[in-house]
Protein backbone atom coordinates (compact mmCIF):
# COMPACT_ATOMS: atom_id res chain seq x y z
CA UNK A 1 0.00 0.00 0.00
CA UNK A 2 1.36 3.40 -0.92
CA UNK A 3 1.59 6.10 1.71
CA UNK A 4 -1.40 8.48 1.52
CA UNK A 5 -0.60 11.89 0.10
CA UNK A 6 -0.75 14.41 2.94
CA UNK A 7 -1.84 17.35 0.78
CA UNK A 8 -4.81 15.31 -0.45
CA UNK A 9 -5.72 14.39 3.12
CA UNK A 10 -5.70 18.04 4.14
CA UNK A 11 -7.87 19.05 1.18
CA UNK A 12 -10.37 16.31 2.00
CA UNK A 13 -10.40 17.32 5.67
CA UNK A 14 -11.06 20.98 4.84
CA UNK A 15 -13.88 20.02 2.49
CA UNK A 16 -15.48 17.49 4.85
CA UNK A 17 -16.75 19.13 8.05
CA UNK A 18 -18.66 15.93 8.83
CA UNK A 19 -15.44 14.17 9.85
CA UNK A 20 -15.97 13.27 13.51
CA UNK A 21 -13.56 14.46 16.17
CA UNK A 22 -11.81 11.62 18.02
CA UNK A 23 -13.48 10.57 21.26
CA UNK A 24 -11.46 11.86 24.23
CA UNK A 25 -11.02 9.24 26.96
CA UNK A 26 -11.32 10.22 30.62
CA UNK A 27 -8.38 9.43 32.90
CA UNK A 28 -8.54 9.50 36.71
CA UNK A 29 -5.56 9.47 39.10
CA UNK A 30 -4.71 6.25 40.91
CA UNK A 31 -3.58 6.47 44.57
CA UNK A 32 0.08 5.46 44.79
CA UNK A 33 2.72 5.40 47.50
CA UNK A 34 5.25 8.16 47.01
CA UNK A 35 8.11 7.46 44.65
CA UNK A 36 10.47 10.18 43.40
CA UNK A 37 13.25 10.07 40.83
CA UNK A 38 15.89 12.30 42.42
CA UNK A 39 19.56 13.17 42.47
CA UNK A 40 22.15 15.49 40.97
CA UNK A 41 23.17 16.10 37.38
CA UNK A 42 23.70 12.38 36.70
CA UNK A 43 19.94 12.01 37.08
CA UNK A 44 18.79 14.98 35.02
CA UNK A 45 18.10 12.31 32.38
CA UNK A 46 16.78 8.78 32.93
CA UNK A 47 13.95 8.01 35.29
CA UNK A 48 12.69 5.01 33.35
CA UNK A 49 9.80 2.67 34.12
CA UNK A 50 9.75 -1.10 33.46
CA UNK A 51 6.27 -2.63 33.10
CA UNK A 52 5.95 -6.42 33.29
CA UNK A 53 4.17 -9.22 35.10
CA UNK A 54 6.66 -10.49 37.69
CA UNK A 55 4.37 -12.79 39.69
CA UNK A 56 2.37 -14.58 37.01
CA UNK A 57 -1.07 -13.13 37.81
CA UNK A 58 -1.43 -11.59 34.29
CA UNK A 59 -1.44 -8.05 35.73
CA UNK A 60 1.50 -5.76 34.85
CA UNK A 61 3.67 -4.59 37.73
CA UNK A 62 5.80 -1.40 37.76
CA UNK A 63 9.53 -1.10 38.48
CA UNK A 64 10.48 2.58 38.74
CA UNK A 65 13.97 4.05 38.67
CA UNK A 66 14.81 6.26 41.66
CA UNK A 67 18.15 7.86 40.83
CA UNK A 68 19.78 8.64 44.17
CA UNK A 69 16.65 7.23 45.83
CA UNK A 70 16.12 3.46 45.87
CA UNK A 71 14.27 2.05 42.88
CA UNK A 72 10.87 0.61 43.77
CA UNK A 73 8.71 -2.28 42.61
CA UNK A 74 4.95 -1.67 42.70
CA UNK A 75 2.89 -4.87 42.65
CA UNK A 76 -0.39 -4.64 40.75
CA UNK A 77 -3.14 -5.43 43.26
CA UNK A 78 -6.10 -4.55 41.03
CA UNK A 79 -9.23 -6.41 42.14
CA UNK A 80 -11.90 -8.05 40.00
CA UNK A 81 -13.75 -4.72 39.99
CA UNK A 82 -11.03 -3.36 37.69
CA UNK A 83 -10.08 -0.43 39.95
CA UNK A 84 -6.34 0.04 39.51
CA UNK A 85 -4.28 -0.40 42.68
CA UNK A 86 -0.58 -0.88 43.41
CA UNK A 87 1.38 -1.78 46.54
CA UNK A 88 5.12 -1.07 47.00
CA UNK A 89 6.80 -4.43 47.63
CA UNK A 90 10.43 -4.08 46.61
CA UNK A 91 12.74 -7.06 47.15
CA UNK A 92 16.25 -6.28 48.30
CA UNK A 93 17.73 -7.21 44.91
CA UNK A 94 15.71 -4.42 43.25
CA UNK A 95 16.04 -1.72 45.94
CA UNK A 96 19.06 -0.29 44.17
CA UNK A 97 20.36 3.26 44.08
CA UNK A 98 21.84 4.89 41.00
CA UNK A 99 19.17 3.31 38.79
CA UNK A 100 18.34 5.36 35.68
CA UNK A 101 15.99 2.83 34.11
CA UNK A 102 15.19 -0.82 33.40
CA UNK A 103 13.86 -3.10 30.65
CA UNK A 104 12.19 -6.51 31.08
CA UNK A 105 13.13 -9.46 28.86
CA UNK A 106 13.67 -13.22 29.19
CA UNK A 107 17.46 -13.43 28.86
CA UNK A 108 18.01 -17.10 29.72
CA UNK A 109 14.97 -18.54 27.94
CA UNK A 110 13.36 -20.09 31.03
CA UNK A 111 10.02 -18.38 30.46
CA UNK A 112 10.45 -15.99 33.41
CA UNK A 113 11.13 -12.32 32.69
CA UNK A 114 14.48 -10.93 33.78
CA UNK A 115 15.62 -7.31 34.07
CA UNK A 116 18.35 -5.26 32.43
CA UNK A 117 18.95 -2.48 34.97
CA UNK A 118 20.59 0.74 33.77
CA UNK A 119 22.57 2.81 36.23
CA UNK A 120 24.86 5.71 36.78
CA UNK A 121 27.41 3.07 37.70
CA UNK A 122 27.74 -0.60 36.71
CA UNK A 123 24.73 -1.93 34.82
CA UNK A 124 23.16 -5.19 35.99
CA UNK A 125 21.43 -8.20 34.47
CA UNK A 126 19.05 -9.66 37.06
CA UNK A 127 17.60 -13.14 36.71
CA UNK A 128 13.89 -13.49 37.41
CA UNK A 129 13.24 -16.38 39.79
CA UNK A 130 9.46 -16.14 39.87
CA UNK A 131 7.19 -14.52 42.47
CA UNK A 132 8.96 -11.19 41.86
CA UNK A 133 12.28 -12.48 43.21
CA UNK A 134 15.50 -11.55 41.43
CA UNK A 135 19.22 -12.25 41.70
CA UNK A 136 22.24 -11.20 39.63
CA UNK A 137 23.23 -13.53 36.80
CA UNK A 138 26.58 -15.07 37.67
CA UNK A 139 27.20 -17.33 34.68
CA UNK A 140 26.73 -15.14 31.58
CA UNK A 141 30.13 -13.51 31.46
CA UNK A 142 28.47 -10.08 31.38
CA UNK A 143 30.79 -7.40 32.74
CA UNK A 144 29.82 -3.75 32.97
CA UNK A 145 32.11 -0.87 33.70
CA UNK A 146 31.18 2.29 35.59
CA UNK A 147 29.07 4.00 32.93
CA UNK A 148 26.28 6.54 32.82
CA UNK A 149 23.72 4.43 30.98
CA UNK A 150 20.52 5.93 29.59
CA UNK A 151 19.36 3.63 26.78
CA UNK A 152 18.92 -0.08 26.13
CA UNK A 153 17.68 -2.51 23.51
CA UNK A 154 17.88 -6.23 22.84
CA UNK A 155 17.30 -8.63 19.96
CA UNK A 156 18.07 -12.23 19.01
CA UNK A 157 20.48 -12.74 16.13
CA UNK A 158 20.39 -15.99 14.18
CA UNK A 159 20.37 -19.11 16.33
CA UNK A 160 22.08 -17.51 19.33
CA UNK A 161 21.04 -18.87 22.72
CA UNK A 162 21.28 -15.40 24.30
CA UNK A 163 20.03 -12.02 23.11
CA UNK A 164 22.32 -9.35 21.72
CA UNK A 165 22.31 -6.39 24.11
CA UNK A 166 22.97 -2.72 23.40
CA UNK A 167 23.57 -0.22 26.22
CA UNK A 168 23.44 3.45 25.29
CA UNK A 169 25.92 5.34 27.46
CA UNK A 170 25.76 9.09 27.85
CA UNK A 171 28.58 11.42 28.98
CA UNK A 172 31.98 10.11 30.13
CA UNK A 173 31.94 11.38 33.71
CA UNK A 174 35.66 10.59 34.20
CA UNK A 175 36.83 12.88 31.38
CA UNK A 176 38.23 16.09 32.93
CA UNK A 177 37.49 17.97 29.69
CA UNK A 178 33.75 17.26 30.03
CA UNK A 179 30.90 17.22 30.12
CA UNK A 180 30.51 18.94 26.74
CA UNK A 181 32.02 17.01 23.87
CA UNK A 182 32.75 13.91 25.97
CA UNK A 183 30.07 11.51 24.81
CA UNK A 184 30.57 7.81 25.56
CA UNK A 185 30.15 5.07 22.96
CA UNK A 186 27.19 2.72 22.80
CA UNK A 187 28.22 -0.74 24.06
CA UNK A 188 27.23 -3.88 22.18
CA UNK A 189 27.26 -7.30 23.89
CA UNK A 190 27.06 -10.22 21.49
CA UNK A 191 26.90 -13.78 22.82
CA UNK A 192 29.18 -16.67 22.10
CA UNK A 193 27.48 -19.87 23.20
CA UNK A 194 26.12 -19.45 26.71
CA UNK A 195 28.23 -16.40 27.59
CA UNK A 196 28.77 -12.86 26.42
CA UNK A 197 31.87 -11.67 24.66
CA UNK A 198 33.52 -8.47 25.94
CA UNK A 199 31.64 -5.31 25.09
CA UNK A 200 32.16 -3.89 21.59
CA UNK A 201 32.19 -0.08 21.42
CA UNK A 202 30.09 1.42 18.62
CA UNK A 203 32.11 4.51 17.85
CA UNK A 204 31.64 7.39 17.38
CA UNK A 205 29.16 7.76 20.19
CA UNK A 206 27.07 10.92 20.48
CA UNK A 207 25.41 10.61 23.91
CA UNK A 208 22.61 8.15 23.18
CA UNK A 209 19.46 8.64 25.24
CA UNK A 210 17.32 6.07 23.44
CA UNK A 211 18.27 2.84 21.68
CA UNK A 212 16.09 0.53 19.58
CA UNK A 213 16.62 -2.66 17.58
CA UNK A 214 14.04 -2.74 14.77
CA UNK A 215 13.65 -4.57 11.47
CA UNK A 216 12.97 -1.26 9.71
CA UNK A 217 12.90 -2.73 6.16
CA UNK A 218 11.28 -6.12 6.91
CA UNK A 219 14.42 -7.93 5.77
CA UNK A 220 14.63 -10.32 8.72
CA UNK A 221 17.39 -8.46 10.55
CA UNK A 222 16.98 -5.86 13.29
CA UNK A 223 19.33 -2.90 12.98
CA UNK A 224 20.16 -0.54 15.83
CA UNK A 225 18.79 3.00 15.88
CA UNK A 226 20.23 5.59 18.30
CA UNK A 227 18.71 8.92 19.28
CA UNK A 228 21.44 11.24 20.52
CA UNK A 229 21.54 14.38 22.66
CA UNK A 230 23.28 17.21 20.81
CA UNK A 231 23.39 19.21 24.06
CA UNK A 232 26.56 17.30 24.92
CA UNK A 233 28.05 16.28 21.58
CA UNK A 234 27.81 19.98 20.66
CA UNK A 235 28.98 19.65 17.07
CA UNK A 236 29.86 17.00 14.52
CA UNK A 237 27.27 14.52 15.76
CA UNK A 238 23.94 13.28 14.46
CA UNK A 239 21.26 10.62 14.83
CA UNK A 240 22.58 7.14 13.97
CA UNK A 241 21.59 3.71 12.73
CA UNK A 242 23.94 0.72 12.73
CA UNK A 243 23.60 -2.15 10.26
CA UNK A 244 23.97 -5.25 12.41
CA UNK A 245 26.59 -6.94 10.33
CA UNK A 246 29.72 -8.51 11.78
CA UNK A 247 31.27 -6.11 12.57
CA UNK A 248 28.43 -3.55 12.74
CA UNK A 249 28.47 -0.85 10.08
CA UNK A 250 27.19 2.69 10.50
CA UNK A 251 24.64 3.69 7.86
CA UNK A 252 25.64 6.81 5.93
CA UNK A 253 24.18 9.17 3.36
CA UNK A 254 25.39 6.74 0.69
CA UNK A 255 22.84 4.26 2.07
CA UNK A 256 20.08 6.88 2.11
CA UNK A 257 20.44 7.79 5.78
CA UNK A 258 19.74 11.50 6.17
CA UNK A 259 22.09 13.38 8.47
CA UNK A 260 20.29 15.42 11.12
CA UNK A 261 20.76 16.41 14.74
CA UNK A 262 18.34 16.98 17.61
CA UNK A 263 18.20 16.79 21.38
CA UNK A 264 17.18 13.16 21.01
CA UNK A 265 15.62 11.67 24.13
CA UNK A 266 13.11 8.96 23.18
CA UNK A 267 12.07 6.70 20.30
CA UNK A 268 8.62 5.26 19.59
CA UNK A 269 8.11 2.92 16.62
CA UNK A 270 4.88 1.83 14.91
CA UNK A 271 3.47 1.42 11.40
CA UNK A 272 1.19 4.46 11.43
CA UNK A 273 -0.02 4.56 7.82
CA UNK A 274 -0.61 0.91 6.99
CA UNK A 275 2.19 0.50 4.46
CA UNK A 276 3.82 -2.36 6.38
CA UNK A 277 6.89 -0.42 7.56
CA UNK A 278 7.73 0.99 10.96
CA UNK A 279 7.52 4.77 11.36
CA UNK A 280 9.07 6.67 14.27
CA UNK A 281 8.34 9.45 16.71
CA UNK A 282 11.42 11.08 18.24
CA UNK A 283 11.26 13.31 21.31
CA UNK A 284 13.47 16.34 21.70
CA UNK A 285 13.72 19.82 23.18
CA UNK A 286 11.47 22.04 21.11
CA UNK A 287 9.92 20.26 18.16
CA UNK A 288 9.19 16.55 18.47
CA UNK A 289 9.77 14.63 15.22
CA UNK A 290 7.27 12.36 13.45
CA UNK A 291 8.90 10.49 10.55
CA UNK A 292 7.37 8.09 8.04
CA UNK A 293 9.48 5.39 6.47
CA UNK A 294 9.70 5.83 2.69
CA UNK A 295 8.44 2.47 1.35
CA UNK A 296 9.88 3.15 -2.10
CA UNK A 297 13.44 3.65 -0.81
CA UNK A 298 15.94 0.81 -0.63
CA UNK A 299 17.85 2.39 2.25
CA UNK A 300 16.79 3.73 5.65
CA UNK A 301 14.96 6.82 4.44
CA UNK A 302 12.52 8.44 6.89
CA UNK A 303 10.62 11.55 5.79
CA UNK A 304 9.81 14.21 8.38
CA UNK A 305 6.06 14.92 8.38
CA UNK A 306 5.84 16.56 11.81
CA UNK A 307 4.17 19.82 10.83
CA UNK A 308 1.81 18.35 8.26
CA UNK A 309 0.40 15.86 10.76
CA UNK A 310 0.18 18.32 13.67
CA UNK A 311 2.60 16.46 15.94
CA UNK A 312 5.20 19.13 16.72
CA UNK A 313 4.09 19.41 20.38
CA UNK A 314 6.68 22.17 20.54
CA UNK A 315 5.12 24.37 23.24
CA UNK A 316 2.98 23.72 26.33
CA UNK A 317 -0.77 23.70 25.64
CA UNK A 318 -1.69 24.58 29.25
CA UNK A 319 0.02 25.99 32.34
CA UNK A 320 0.73 29.45 30.93
CA UNK A 321 4.40 28.86 30.00
CA UNK A 322 5.07 29.69 26.35
CA UNK A 323 8.68 28.56 26.16
CA UNK A 324 9.65 25.44 24.14
CA UNK A 325 8.70 22.02 25.48
CA UNK A 326 11.08 19.19 26.43
CA UNK A 327 9.94 15.70 25.41
CA UNK A 328 11.16 12.43 26.96
CA UNK A 329 9.31 9.10 26.77
CA UNK A 330 7.10 8.54 23.72
CA UNK A 331 4.63 5.76 22.96
CA UNK A 332 2.09 4.93 20.25
CA UNK A 333 -1.22 3.41 21.31
CA UNK A 334 -4.95 3.57 20.63
CA UNK A 335 -6.30 5.16 23.83
CA UNK A 336 -9.92 5.41 22.63
CA UNK A 337 -10.04 2.09 20.70
CA UNK A 338 -11.23 3.76 17.50
CA UNK A 339 -8.76 1.77 15.38
CA UNK A 340 -6.31 4.67 15.00
CA UNK A 341 -3.10 4.88 17.04
CA UNK A 342 -2.49 7.98 19.14
CA UNK A 343 0.74 9.45 20.59
CA UNK A 344 1.66 9.89 24.26
CA UNK A 345 4.72 11.92 25.37
CA UNK A 346 6.05 12.71 28.84
CA UNK A 347 7.28 16.28 29.22
CA UNK A 348 9.41 18.25 31.68
CA UNK A 349 12.31 20.67 31.98
CA UNK A 350 15.74 19.04 32.31
CA UNK A 351 16.16 20.96 35.58
CA UNK A 352 16.19 24.75 35.43
CA UNK A 353 16.99 25.41 31.77
CA UNK A 354 15.83 29.03 31.35
CA UNK A 355 15.07 28.79 27.64
CA UNK A 356 12.69 25.83 28.10
CA UNK A 357 9.26 25.67 29.71
CA UNK A 358 9.11 24.97 33.44
CA UNK A 359 5.39 24.17 33.28
CA UNK A 360 5.32 21.53 30.58
CA UNK A 361 2.32 19.14 30.49
CA UNK A 362 2.43 15.61 29.11
CA UNK A 363 0.96 15.21 25.62
CA UNK A 364 -1.87 12.98 24.47
CA UNK A 365 -2.30 13.52 20.74
CA UNK A 366 -5.37 11.76 19.32
CA UNK A 367 -5.38 10.72 15.68
CA UNK A 368 -8.28 12.06 13.64
CA UNK A 369 -9.98 10.39 10.68
CA UNK A 370 -7.83 12.42 8.27
CA UNK A 371 -4.59 11.13 9.82
CA UNK A 372 -3.74 14.39 11.59
CA UNK A 373 -3.46 14.66 15.36
CA UNK A 374 -5.15 16.90 17.92
CA UNK A 375 -3.87 17.59 21.45
CA UNK A 376 -6.21 16.24 24.13
CA UNK A 377 -4.05 15.87 27.25
CA UNK A 378 -5.86 18.48 29.31
CA UNK A 379 -9.34 17.27 28.35
CA UNK A 380 -8.28 13.68 29.13
CA UNK A 381 -7.00 14.64 32.58
CA UNK A 382 -3.29 13.77 32.30
CA UNK A 383 -1.80 17.27 31.86
CA UNK A 384 0.56 17.02 34.83
CA UNK A 385 3.04 19.90 35.18
CA UNK A 386 5.64 17.80 37.05
CA UNK A 387 8.99 17.08 35.36
CA UNK A 388 8.05 13.90 33.52
CA UNK A 389 10.71 11.39 32.49
CA UNK A 390 10.02 7.68 31.83
CA UNK A 391 6.50 6.52 31.21
CA UNK A 392 4.16 3.81 30.01
CA UNK A 393 1.04 3.55 27.87
CA UNK A 394 -0.17 0.07 28.85
CA UNK A 395 -3.45 -1.66 29.74
CA UNK A 396 -2.69 -2.13 33.43
CA UNK A 397 -5.94 -3.87 34.46
CA UNK A 398 -6.65 -5.86 31.27
CA UNK A 399 -9.96 -4.12 30.55
CA UNK A 400 -8.98 -3.23 27.00
CA UNK A 401 -8.23 0.43 27.77
CA UNK A 402 -4.69 1.80 27.77
CA UNK A 403 -3.69 3.42 31.07
CA UNK A 404 -0.86 5.90 31.71
CA UNK A 405 2.05 5.99 34.16
CA UNK A 406 4.93 8.44 34.44
CA UNK A 407 8.03 8.72 36.62
CA UNK A 408 8.75 12.33 37.57
CA UNK A 409 11.99 14.04 38.50
CA UNK A 410 11.83 15.57 41.97
CA UNK A 411 8.09 14.88 42.14
CA UNK A 412 5.91 11.88 42.93
CA UNK A 413 5.29 9.19 40.31
CA UNK A 414 1.80 9.30 38.77
CA UNK A 415 -0.61 6.67 37.39
CA UNK A 416 -3.92 7.35 35.64
CA UNK A 417 -6.70 4.86 34.89
CA UNK A 418 -8.44 5.09 31.51
CA UNK A 419 -12.20 5.21 32.05
CA UNK A 420 -13.07 5.35 28.37
CA UNK A 421 -14.89 8.09 26.52
CA UNK A 422 -18.31 9.45 27.37
CA UNK A 423 -20.81 7.40 25.31
CA UNK A 424 -22.31 10.46 23.66
CA UNK A 425 -18.82 11.58 22.55
CA UNK A 426 -17.75 8.27 21.03
CA UNK A 427 -17.24 8.17 17.27
CA UNK A 428 -18.36 4.54 17.14
CA UNK A 429 -21.34 2.87 18.79
CA UNK A 430 -18.83 0.26 19.94
CA UNK A 431 -15.13 0.66 20.73
CA UNK A 432 -13.74 -2.84 20.62
CA UNK A 433 -10.26 -4.09 21.38
CA UNK A 434 -7.97 -7.11 21.45
CA UNK A 435 -4.97 -8.03 23.61
CA UNK A 436 -2.48 -10.48 22.08
CA UNK A 437 0.45 -12.18 23.73
CA UNK A 438 3.06 -14.26 21.92
CA UNK A 439 4.77 -17.36 23.32
CA UNK A 440 7.61 -19.19 21.59
CA UNK A 441 10.07 -21.95 22.46
CA UNK A 442 13.37 -21.05 24.13
CA UNK A 443 15.56 -19.16 23.83
CA UNK A 444 13.43 -16.27 22.50
CA UNK A 445 10.32 -17.07 24.52
CA UNK A 446 8.58 -13.70 23.93
CA UNK A 447 9.18 -13.86 20.16
CA UNK A 448 11.16 -10.61 20.07
CA UNK A 449 11.48 -9.63 16.42
CA UNK A 450 8.10 -11.05 15.41
CA UNK A 451 5.48 -9.05 13.50
CA UNK A 452 1.75 -9.39 14.13
CA UNK A 453 -0.69 -8.40 11.38
CA UNK A 454 -4.33 -7.78 12.23
CA UNK A 455 -7.10 -7.21 9.67
CA UNK A 456 -10.22 -5.39 10.81
CA UNK A 457 -12.70 -4.37 8.11
CA UNK A 458 -10.60 -2.82 5.34
CA UNK A 459 -7.56 -1.92 7.48
CA UNK A 460 -4.45 -3.82 8.51
CA UNK A 461 -2.66 -2.99 11.74
CA UNK A 462 0.94 -4.07 12.36
CA UNK A 463 2.92 -4.58 15.56
CA UNK A 464 6.63 -5.40 15.85
CA UNK A 465 7.70 -7.10 19.08
CA UNK A 466 10.69 -5.14 20.36
CA UNK A 467 12.70 -4.55 23.53
CA UNK A 468 14.01 -1.00 23.81
CA UNK A 469 13.19 2.54 22.78
CA UNK A 470 11.12 4.89 24.91
CA UNK A 471 13.17 6.75 27.50
CA UNK A 472 15.11 4.47 29.87
CA UNK A 473 12.27 1.96 30.22
CA UNK A 474 9.77 -0.23 28.41
CA UNK A 475 7.10 -2.89 28.82
CA UNK A 476 6.93 -6.60 28.06
CA UNK A 477 3.48 -8.02 27.76
CA UNK A 478 0.35 -7.83 25.67
CA UNK A 479 0.05 -6.16 22.28
CA UNK A 480 -3.01 -3.89 22.35
CA UNK A 481 -5.18 -3.27 19.29
CA UNK A 482 -8.08 -0.83 19.10
CA UNK A 483 -10.73 -2.19 16.73
CA UNK A 484 -13.43 0.48 16.49
CA UNK A 485 -16.71 -1.24 15.69
CA UNK A 486 -15.13 -4.44 14.31
CA UNK A 487 -16.42 -7.46 16.21
CA UNK A 488 -14.16 -10.05 14.57
CA UNK A 489 -10.66 -9.75 13.14
CA UNK A 490 -8.11 -11.88 11.31
CA UNK A 491 -4.64 -12.27 12.76
CA UNK A 492 -1.39 -13.84 11.66
CA UNK A 493 2.17 -13.85 13.03
CA UNK A 494 5.45 -13.55 11.15
CA UNK A 495 7.73 -15.27 13.66
CA UNK A 496 11.34 -14.07 14.15
CA UNK A 497 12.78 -16.78 11.87
CA UNK A 498 10.45 -15.73 9.03
CA UNK A 499 7.86 -18.50 9.36
CA UNK A 500 4.38 -17.16 8.68
CA UNK A 501 1.36 -18.53 10.52
CA UNK A 502 -2.03 -19.03 8.93
CA UNK A 503 -4.64 -16.33 9.28
CA UNK A 504 -7.04 -17.06 12.10
CA UNK A 505 -10.29 -15.36 13.06
CA UNK A 506 -10.65 -13.97 16.58
CA UNK A 507 -13.54 -12.29 18.34
CA UNK A 508 -13.03 -8.82 19.77
CA UNK A 509 -12.80 -7.86 23.45
CA UNK A 510 -10.64 -10.67 24.77
CA UNK A 511 -7.07 -11.49 25.75
CA UNK A 512 -5.48 -14.19 23.59
CA UNK A 513 -2.13 -16.00 23.74
CA UNK A 514 -0.72 -17.10 20.39
CA UNK A 515 1.80 -19.92 20.68
CA UNK A 516 4.46 -20.92 18.17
Amino acid sequence: MLRPDLSLLLILAAASPALADPAVPRFTPVPLADHVYGGGWEHYVGGGLAVFDCNGDALPDLYAAGGENPAQLFINTTSESGELAFAPETPEALALTGVTGAYPLDIDGDGILDLAVLRAGPDLLLRGKGSCAFAPFTDLGFESGDHWTTGFSATWEGDNRLPTLAFGTYVDRSNPEGPFGTCDDTLLYRPEGDRYRPAEALSPGFCALSVLFSDWNRAGRADLRLSNDRHYYVRGGQEQMWAMEDPPRLYSEADGWQSYSLWGMGIASRDMNGDGFQDVYLTSMGDQKFQLRDPAAVGPVFDDVTYGFGTTAHRPYTGGDGRPSTGWHAAFGDVNNDGRDDIYVTKGNVEQMPDAAQKDPNNLMLQQADGRFVESGEAAGIASLARGRGGALVDLNRDGLLDVAVVNRRAAMEVWQNRGAEPEAAEFTAVNWLLLRLEAPAPNTSAVGAFVELRADDRTQLREVTVGGGHAGGDSGDLHFGLGDAETVQVRVIWPDGEVSDWQTLAANQRVTLQR
